[in-house]
């Protein structure tokens, strides 16, 4: 994988198409529908709109559908490699990002069907192929996700 360069596309915002151009994830594991507030190496805003007929809520829970913890972090995950993307300018090139740890998880408030979920994302450490980030989820200004991860990120070469 090559070195971080500091020159990164010129992207502040990603929509869903921009994001699918970055990200190999697809329904129903694609769980953010926009990143806005790009800041290159530094920091961004995932937006997942949570609706009602996602995959998950069938059987978490009958009549009580509540978002996973865990896809709530995979949605931090998300968010973090776009900006990864953006940073490194790794756009239509497969970047595959894998969780090498998660720490400080903490789960503060449900999320539901109708929330709107805003994930702040904050690089802590960039680095070639291993980067540190801190995530935290908010829904209506409320605090309902965090937690610090490492990941790789797998930049496959075209050969």
């Amino acid at each position: 994988m090559a070195e971080a360069t500091r020159n990164p596309a010129p992207y502040t915002e990603a929509d869903l198409s921009l994001i699918k151009r970055i990200i190999p994830h697809r329904y129903p594991f694609l769980f953010i529908d926009k990143v806005r507030d790009i800041v290159p190496f530094e920091s961004a805003v995932g937006i997942k709109n949570v609706t009602c007929n996602e995959p998950h809520f069938e059987g978490h829970f009958p009549g009580q559908p509540i978002m996973p913890g865990v896809t709530i972090i995979e949605a931090m995950a998300q968010t973090s490699a776009v900006v990864v993307g953006i940073s490194l300018d790794v756009i239509d090139k497969p970047l595959s990002t894998y969780f090498m740890g998660i720490d400080a998880c903490k789960f503060r408030r449900m999320v539901v069907p109708g929330d709107v979920l805003e994930l702040h994302v904050t690089v802590k450490r960039p680095g070639g192929k291993i980067w540190k980030f801190e995530g935290k989820g908010f829904v209506d200004g409320q605090l309902a996700a965090q937690a610090e991860f490492t990941a790789m990120m797998d930049l496959k070469s075209d050969g």
